[in-house]
Order: structure tokens, then sequence, then C-alpha cells
């Protein structure tokens, strides 16, 4: 399979996407819509025939859609949706970008990627002959097994990365983009960064002039801020044996606004500072400073998200102090600012 690369002179760009069962739908559709409206854009800005002719310019050409997949016919998807797969894997030509879409399955521990034989072994014959390859989600766990990932820096889901990392050595790992460009290898963060990843890839062929017109006709942000830390729940800390210091978790996230240093958290217990520490940190995985920052974070952010009070105020009321301490969290933990972390997540309630 030889690569043909696309420009505006030389035919539609070809994306395929590697289809197989159960598949996450959004991570094929959000792509699939940011393709679309690009087409949308493009069409509208080409000049008339007439132009064209007078000034000796060709047509610019948009994207060209495929699923591809082991047997033709409906895949059924995770959300019950079902995609009509027209081609196989073994007719397809020349790719300009083949994406990698991923199944995630909620397992006892929590979300669990799904890789499919059929799509590793495809990937191997066809991916190193792609003009890029883009990976959606845990779908960068299905390309690494291929072997394209190697050597390169990739994300993946925030719930996965872990996993990711011990299972690929040979990647180098970063959990917290949206979505991480490594040569011509592309992979994006969980399912809805599908869309930050395709206008990324919009970006990339035809300007960011076309692409932020794309991302304000489908209201999305051209560059979103922040990392996915911000999705992830940041209190993942073990329930632990001990009923006086579970009693003592539930006191603290009551009274954020209160002296929560390990003296006088000590004090509370009736322990010494040392004793307590040790203790604390042998129940959550945490020390006390960390899980008290955390509660305070998370605290704050429902805050930001589900009411109108001033950054101030909820700095003092969630015990930061200052508003300075409660951006240095921000920056620190989330890699973003509370006013931007507000308009990005923000319920219309």
């Amino acid at each position: 399979m030889n690569f043909r690369p696309s420009s505006p002179l030389s035919g539609p760009h070809v994306v395929v996407f590697a289809m197989f069962p159960g598949i996450d739908a959004l991570d094929v559709t959000g792509p699939a819509e940011v393709f679309a409206m690009t087409n949308h854009v493009l069409g509208a800005r080409r000049p008339s025939l007439g132009q064209e002719q007078d000034q000796g310019q060709g047509q610019v050409q948009g994207y060209e859609v495929h699923l591809a997949g082991e047997r033709r016919g409906p895949v059924a998807t995770s959300a019950g949706v079902r995609l009509h797969v027209e081609e196989l894997f073994c007719e397809q030509g020349a790719i300009d970008t083949l994406v990698v879409p991923g199944r995630i399955r909620i397992g006892a521990g929590g979300p669990e990627p799904y890789v499919d034989p059929a799509v590793v072994a495809w990937l191997r014959e066809a991916g190193p002959s792609a003009g890029r390859v883009a990976s959606v989600c845990v779908g960068a766990h299905v390309t690494a097994a291929a072997g394209l990932l190697d050597g390169h820096r990739a994300t993946t889901h925030w719930a996965t990365a872990e996993r990711f990392a011990a299972d690929h050595p040979a990647v180098e790992v970063d959990p917290d983009p949206i979505f991480v460009r490594s040569g011509r290898m592309w992979t994006s963060a969980g399912i809805t960064s599908s869309m930050d990843l395709a206008l990324a890839l919009v970006a990339e062929d035809h300007g960011d002039e076309v692409a932020l017109a794309v991302a304000r006709i489908m209201v999305m942000y051209l560059q979103r801020p922040g990392g996915q830390s911000q999705f992830s729940v940041p209190l993942a800390h073990p329930a632990g044996s001990r009923d006086d210091l579970r009693e003592l978790r539930r006191w603290i996230g009551e009274h954020l606004d209160s002296d929560l240093s390990v003296p006088a958290l000590a004090a509370r217990m009736s322990l010494s500072e040392r004793h307590f520490a040790r203790l604390f940190r042998a129940e959550t995985g945490s020390t006390p400073g960390a899980y008290v920052e955390s509660m305070r974070l998370e605290a704050a952010r429902r805050l930001l998200e589900r009411t109108s009070r001033l950054v101030p105020e909820i700095a003092r009321v969630c015990g930061f102090g200052s508003v300075e301490s409660l951006h240095r969290v921000f920056r620190e933990r989330l890699n973003t600012s509370p006013g931007e972390y507000r308009s990005r997540f923000r319920s219309a309630a």
C-alpha cells in the first residue's frame, strides 16, 4: 500500500475509520461531523468557476470519510446506535488519515480499554503507509498494540493512562493533554476530545482560520483550556479501615475553612503529629496536606460549576486563605485558572 499525500490540488483527503463491534459512537461520529462541517466551510469559501479560471486556481478539496471493518454490515456501537460498514479493511487503498476509535468497558475497577485483534492486525499492515494515524481515547491502546506508537509521546483516557504506560513501556505516556501530536502519530484523551483532535487535524490541513470557523459553527473551543485532569475525580482515596479516620475525613469535608494543618488535625485525634501523619498516609495513600488540598479544590470546583459566588468568596469558604492560593492550586492541579474552569464547566442552572 503506497501513501498518496493529500493536498488542496490532489483530490479529497481520504479519512478511514477502523470499525469494530462495541465501538464508542462519539469516537466516530464526533470527528466525522467536524470533517463534514469543514467541507461546508471550504465549499462556502471556494471561488466561483469564472474566478478559478481567471486566477488559475484549483478547487479546494475537503474530506472523504470511509468506514472500514473486518466485514460489511451494521456495527453496533456502545450507545446501541448502529453504523453501517460498506468497505473491508483489505479493500483500502491510499489513506491520508487513519482514525482508530476506542471502546471503553466499565469494569469493577473502572474504565477498561478493549483491544480488537482484527483492528490490530490491519493496523500493522496499513498503519506504516498511512499519511497519519489518529487514535481516539482508548483507541491508543489498539494503536500501541500494533507497535505504531513505540518511541512516540501519546495520551489516552485519564482512567486508563496508568495501564497504558504499564502495557506499553516503549510509549511515552502523558495522561493530561487533550491531544498529542508526535510526528505523524496523533492521540487524544477521553471520548469527547475526539472532536478537539479532529479540529486540530483540520487546522493542520487548512489553517487556523478555517478551523476557527468550524469551531464557531459547532460551538467548540478551538483549543480547550486546561488538560483532562480537570475531568477526573481527584478524591480517589481508599475508604480505609479505621472508623476514627473515616469520621475525621467526613469532618474535614464539612469544615474546609477551619485550621486543617497537621498539628490541628493530630490534636483533634489526640495523636502525635508524626504518628497521625503516618496513620493517615497508610489509610488514604495521601499526606494530610495533599488530602486537604484535594478536598478544598473539589469544593471550589463545585462552587464554580453550580453558583455565581465570586472567586474571593470561594477562596475564603473553601479554606484557601487567598485568591492567589486558589489560583496556584488550580494551575498546579488542573493546568487552568478558576475563571477558565467556570466558563467551561458552569451549568446552565
